[in-house]
């Protein structure tokens, strides 16, 4: 019997194994030093938008560049050759996807972070010591709460009821049950919870952007006007669009640039029914990356 080497099994690395943290101090390795990390975001995705929208509100422009990527990724594998070297760096053997959202280390020159959600808590945490109204104290089972309705109540019940597979008719009924729920609980609100902006709102309006932009065009008229009637929902989309945080971000040529160039799938009627009409980015404060 023939013994093989473990190392011979062990996978290439894929970039959600990037999984680093940034500590509270140096014996951490990864910890919090103004213009030591950089943010790579392309906007027209969504985890990048939220990810911009978080460093923007947190008002980190100075202590974390940021590079913006293109709207539509250059290589055939949905990959960034611009992020192909820090990969290289950070893995050995790596043949995965250059994928956005990236926080690297410019000291090191390799990735910290690939893990949209990690990277914009510890933006918050680390940078503003762990006092930022972003993440209120105590509003953690909040937060996953409202990250699980967009997750699995809008975004994903959204892209299956516009597809053939499956039961569309139950994923659309999951998706207006979704939206009426938000609806009802933003009467008399102007934010999802706490008094102020949190990244509950920054989850959820990225999501109802995504809706809009992206999903609606995979349904029917008839679903995208129930979907539109959820006039509370909508109104507080249209209203975070005007704050230059959000707003300032928010390109939907772009999107529409990145949806088209990977999806063969005809458009459905829905597409001809509008629901939101963004304001130019132009209008609200274009984001501009740092050094």
């Amino acid at each position: 019997m023939s013994v093989i080497s473990p190392a011979t099994h062990t996978p290439a690395p894929s970039a959600s194994a990037f999984r680093g943290r940034i500590g509270r101090d140096a014996r951490s390795g990864h910890y919090a030093v103004p213009r030591r990390y950089r943010l790579h975001l392309s906007t027209a995705d969504p985890a990048c938008l939220r990810i911009a929208i978080t460093h923007t509100l947190l008002g980190l422009d100075d202590a974390c560049a940021v590079t913006v990527l293109p709207a539509v990724p250059d290589l055939p594998d949905g990959g960034y050759t611009e992020l192909s070297p820090l990969y290289d760096a950070s893995a050995h053997r790596y043949t995965g996807p250059a994928l956005a959202p990236v926080l690297s280390d410019d000291w090191s020159g390799r990735i910290v972070s690939t893990h949209a959600p990690d990277i914009a808590r510890d933006l918050a945490r680390r940078f503003d010591g762990g006092r930022s109204a972003a993440y209120p104290c105590g509003a953690e089972s909040e937060l996953e709460a409202v990250e699980r309705m967009c997750a699995q109540g809008i975004d994903e019940a959204a892209r299956s009821a516009g597809s053939a597979a499956g039961d569309p008719a139950e994923a659309l009924g999951t998706l207006l049950r979704t939206l009426g729920s938000l609806n009802s609980w933003l009467v008399d609100r102007d934010h999802m919870i706490r008094d102020r902006i949190t990244v509950a709102d920054v989850e959820l309006w990225v999501t109802l952007v995504q809706l809009d932009t992206v999903h609606r065009h995979h349904l029917d008229a008839e679903a995208v006007r129930d979907i539109a009637a959820y006039e509370t929902l909508w109104t507080y989309a249209r209203r975070l669009a005007g704050h230059p945080a959000f707003g300032g971000h928010l390109d939907v040529d772009a999107i529409a640039r990145r949806h088209h160039a990977h999806c063969r799938a005809p458009a459905a009627t829905g597409t001809a029914v509008p629901i939101v009409t963004w304001p130019d980015r132009a209008l609200s404060g274009a984001y501009t990356a740092g050094p």
